[in-house]
């Protein structure tokens, strides 16, 4: 079961490679890149140089260009999948068909995983991918319970790879129509769901207020931490009552089930962020190894590092943490 670290620059690449990384998965500085902040990502040159700086460790590199382009605009794309093949990555990360057909016609050797943006959560899904493209892994959404990952593991034709670490997202994974609402800015090709030029803090007496693009999304008391405000993770009134109505900041973390996902043959745990700094990835690296050295070392037997859970919900959304969909009660 490998490890799979985000790296949104070259010191977090570095940092993921020596807390024990299996792979980091990067991205270029455009639009073909779901996470395009500005300040963050890889030139060509930085690309060479992490694969090289990883490769020399035993750690693969991934490429992200998972976005889904406009039809006008599908050079960028098949430029980014041109330029991913010349710098000798180990796997490029798709979600759109267009994009994924041109990249299996023209670099049949290049290793191709389907993104979670790609919403794969069947099996049927999952194979036609496989048949139709070649594709060698799936990363699913976030939305599965361990049963449902379970039957999918077991039926789909290639490895599965499932997130274990890092925020969630209740929508269509990359593709929210609220923050696409509130700003006009797509969240699939601007890289985020609340931009950071639309975003605005003002200082109230005893609270501060977190808007977007003017909507206001939240009343943080003081003393309450404060998270990145998107609009899913905003307090509102309904029903009069006030609270988090759609989703509370939290993360998910998966560290209770390692040992069930390994023994159900998941792949891969992937931790989200290539948003974070460099000290962030290398802290949830370091736990996260940890763990599933000592799952894989445990069996049956595996438990929870107290210190690892405190680590993390001290790196968490919310100061929380969460089984998500993994875990459902009713079931």
């Amino acid at each position: 079961m490998e490890l799979v670290c985000p790296a949104g620059n070259l010191p977090a690449l570095k940092a993921a490679v020596n807390a024990g990384a299996d792979a980091v998965y990067i991205g270029f500085q455009n639009a073909t890149n779901a996470r395009h902040f500005t300040g963050l990502n890889f030139t060509n040159e930085q690309i060479k140089a992490g694969v090289a700086f990883a490769h020399e460790r035993g750690c693969k590199v991934f490429i992200a260009v998972n976005t889904y382009p406009y039809s006008q605009q599908m050079a960028q794309w098949h430029s980014a999948v041109d330029a991913a093949a010349e710098l000798a990555v180990d796997a490029l990360i798709l979600a759109d068909m267009g994009v994924m057909a041109y990249a299996a016609e023209k670099y049949p050797e290049l290793n191709l995983h389907l993104s979670v943006q790609g919403s794969a959560t069947t099996h049927q899904a999952v194979n036609f991918y496989a048949q139709q493209f070649g594709i060698k892994r799936a990363v699913i959404p976030r939305v599965l319970s361990v049963k449902q990952v379970a039957h999918l593991v077991k039926n789909s034709q290639v490895p599965i790879e499932v997130f274990g670490f890092g925020s969630l997202c209740v929508m269509v994974e990359g593709r929210c129509y609220l923050s696409s609402y509130a700003t006009g800015l797509g969240p699939n090709n601007f890289g985020a769901c609340s931009p950071a030029s639309h975003v605005k803090w003002e200082q109230k007496t005893g609270h501060l207020e977190t808007r977007l693009n003017g909507v206001l999304i939240d009343q943080v008391p003081e003393g309450e931490s404060v998270g990145y405000p998107t609009i899913c993770k905003g307090r509102y009134c309904v029903n009069q009552q006030t609270g988090y109505a759609i989703e509370e900041p939290t993360s998910l973390n998966t560290l209770e089930i390692l040992s069930e996902l390994h023994q159900l043959g998941v792949a891969a745990i992937k931790v989200e962020g290539r948003q974070r700094s460099p000290v962030y990835v290398k802290q949830v690296t370091q736990i996260m190894r940890s763990a599933i050295d000592h799952c894989k070392i445990s069996g049956d037997d595996y438990q929870v590092n107290p210190q690892w859970q405190a680590d993390l919900a001290a790196l968490s959304e919310g100061q929380q943490t969460t089984l998500g969909a993994y875990y459902r009660k009713w079931q």
